[in-house]
């Protein structure tokens, strides 16, 4: 039943793998979807916030977005809360800190300061 757009599963908007800046063509920022382009070696491209929407996971999305903020990145923290995305990563506890597509924290709320320290281990 299409009326009113109700039973229409919602398509989301697609966004380059890349957020490095490198100008990667959309069709190359496809295959590198869990990798970085080559330009991107030592650069956090995507910060993701995962949780369910409860406190504590809207707690960890603003204190990594304030330290995104204090180390003067131009990355967007993406938070996300469909649990099939979710579960795509092999997580049981959430909040969850995904850098580069690589889970750095799960399970508790890491103040502004650990989020610095976690990012500055990426080379930043």
């Amino acid at each position: 039943m299409a009326l009113f757009n109700f039973g229409k599963k919602k398509e989301e908007k697609k966004t380059p793998a890349c957020a490095c800046s490198c100008g990667c063509p959309t069709g190359v920022a496809e295959e590198i979807a869990k990798d970085r382009c080559p330009e991107a070696k030592d650069v956090i491209c995507y910060i993701k916030v995962l949780g369910a929407g409860c406190k504590s996971c809207h707690e960890q999305y603003e204190n990594a977005k304030q330290a995104v903020k204090d180390m003067g990145l131009s990355v967007e923290v993406e938070y996300i809360t469909d649990m099939q995305k979710i579960m795509e990563y092999g997580v049981m506890s959430m909040p969850v800190l995904v850098v580069n597509e690589k889970v750095v924290a799960m399970g508790k709320v890491l103040k502004v300061n650990e989020v610095v320290a976690l990012l500055r281990k990426f080379g930043v």
